[in-house]
């Protein structure tokens, strides 16, 4: 290995770890009440400042913001339930949510939460691009200081989600320039400094309307996933996101914490055939072999998912088939049995791809089965995914050209070659009706394969519609398999969903996490008021 590598990593690292401790007075910092947490790569550090409409905790990732809270939260049963909001009705054709709210809470600013700020937040948000998406909302209206009205453009199930993952904010004084680095907010901690690329270090609000939080301090780091097993190692760091290069390690001092977060990851496959045309932004469409549903169903069938998990994941994950498999609209009978490279040849034979010149890729009217799959080299779990997919996919006859490559050129090419994909949100607009549902080419980065059929979509826009939020599970459940086809893998196959891999992390010793809602491990601060530390030095 390059010297050089080696010494500017050791110097990266040097900083972070630096750079973690120079506002808590030294490495000898002992307060008990101070926290040090390295973010897991899905918690990004926020390039537009820490703006619950622009970046911080909202659209896919679905994390705790820490300076806001929301009209809901999700308890420690995975319920949503009330936060900022005390009940909310929802009316006959779905189109309006009446929303109560609470009458005691101030902002970290001392100045007053009332409905002119949650609509406010909404309509703001609406009109503003970012990852978040509230264009189905066509006006919020304020009904009096502790009641606010949603008019939805269309009646949607779903939408309790947005108001669980919303963070309000101050209607008197938010400034979009600058906001982001000076927010104000509901929630337990207020952003004391912000250390761009390194840092950024939270204290308690004294304001916080709910129960005070132990740690009075948190000073959240953002470092490389190369460095997050030296971070733990340093003895510095109290929460460590673990890598896939470290889930057989051990760390004095520290905790092993694993839990599932309905992380499902998979590959992508262009459900169109190549006809010449091309998206709004020029990306070409289409591709001859995995528009061939043999393909699809061979890939489903041959590869061997729990092999995956034990290889790569050391056993940290489990086998994934549908993308929701763990959510509660999951529908098993979508599943297909995999690890059967003699049925996944059979299938191939069947649909016309047989090997006629011994070199072992199978061929059809004179085409390959041979395609690229785009993968992005940062990850080391996507990148180990995405080899041993090519290696077991050449058991039956199928190859997989691997190409390492960033977000940008993944997505310019996403609709005519595989992608390694991933999604972990438990809103099923976001993992079902936006991941499956027909559209036009749109450069958006869901349903990267174009993937149609009318008999789903029709169900999901009845999932969609309905008040019954017990009969929308059924129906998005029912989305997956329908007439023989829909999104599943026993059905049409766009995908080929592989693993379901847990959120890991080294937790120092004496810390208790209290109990955490099952299936949202993305978010390990979820619960982060509840937290404390029971030896007596940090």
């Amino acid at each position: 290995m390059d010297k050089k590598l080696l010494i500017g990593g050791a110097v990266v690292l040097v900083a972070i770890i630096g750079a973690a401790f120079m506002f808590m007075g030294g490495s000898t910092d002992s307060d008990p009440t101070h926290l040090t947490v390295a973010a897991h790569s899905n918690i990004k550090e926020p390039e537009a400042g820490f703006n619950s409409i622009t970046g911080w905790g909202c659209g896919h990732q679905n994390y705790n913001p820490l300076v806001f809270t929301c009209l809901f939260k999700t308890d420690k049963n995975g319920d949503i339930v009330p936060d900022l909001a005390t009940d909310y009705s929802i009316s006959d054709d779905g189109k309006t949510w009446t929303v109560n709210l609470r009458d005691d809470v101030v902002f970290s600013d001392n100045s007053t939460f009332d409905a002119d700020d949650v609509a406010f937040t909404f309509n703001t948000g609406r009109d503003t691009e970012s990852d978040i998406d509230l264009t189905n909302i066509e006006e919020v209206t304020v009904k009096n200081s502790t009641c606010v009205e949603f008019n939805l453009v269309e009646p949607r199930s779903t939408f309790i989600y947005d108001l669980r993952y919303v963070g309000i904010l101050p209607s008197d004084s938010y400034d979009n320039e600058t906001f982001g680095e000076n927010p104000i907010g509901t929630g337990p901690y207020v952003l004391d400094h912000w250390d761009k690329g390194q840092q950024a270090i939270f204290k308690v609000n004294d304001n916080y309307y709910g129960d005070k939080p132990y740690f009075t301090q948190i000073t959240l780091l953002f470092p490389e996933e190369a460095t997050w097993l030296e971070l733990a190692k340093s003895g510095q760091v109290d929460v460590v996101p673990v890598a896939t290069s470290s889930l057989n390690q051990t760390v004095d001092g520290y905790q092993f914490y694993e839990v599932s977060a309905g992380r499902a990851q998979g590959v992508s496959l262009p459900y169109l055939e190549d006809t010449g045309l091309k998206s709004p932004a020029g990306s070409k469409i289409g591709n001859n072999v995995t528009a061939d549903k043999a393909i699809r169903e061979a890939l489903n069938v041959g590869i061997d998912r729990q092999a995956m998990c034990d290889e790569i994941f050391s056993g940290h994950a489990t086998p994934e088939f549908t993308s929701v498999d763990t959510r509660e609209y999951a529908n098993p009978d979508a599943k297909v049995q995999d690890a059967d490279v003699d049925k996944a040849k059979e299938i191939l034979k069947e649909g016309g791809w047989t090997d006629t010149d011994g070199d072992g890729i199978v061929e059809k009217d004179g085409v390959k089965a041979s395609f690229d799959l785009y993968y992005p080299p940062d990850y080391l779990d996507r990148q180990s995914l995405s080899t041993v997919f090519a290696e077991q996919a050449k058991e039956f006859g199928i190859e997989v050209n691997l190409v390492g490559a960033d977000w940008d050129t993944i997505y310019a090419n996403m609709y005519s070659s595989a992608a390694l994909m991933q999604q972990t949100s438990p809103d099923p607009y976001k993992s079902i009706y936006q991941q499956y549902h027909s559209k036009e080419a749109d450069d958006f980065y869901m349903n990267p394969n174009l993937y149609n059929n009318s008999d789903s979509d029709a169900l999901m826009e009845q999932a969609m519609h309905t008040s019954d939020l017990s009969q929308a599970d059924t129906l998005w459940a029912n989305s997956a398999l329908v007439n023989g086809g829909g999104w599943g893998p026993a059905g049409d196959a766009p995908f080929v969903w592989m693993v379901n891999y847990d959120y890991n992390y080294f937790i120092k010793d004496g810390i208790d996490i209290g109990e955490q809602p099952d299936g949202l491990g993305n978010d390990v601060l979820i619960n982060v008021v509840d937290w404390t530390r029971t030896n007596e030095t940090a």
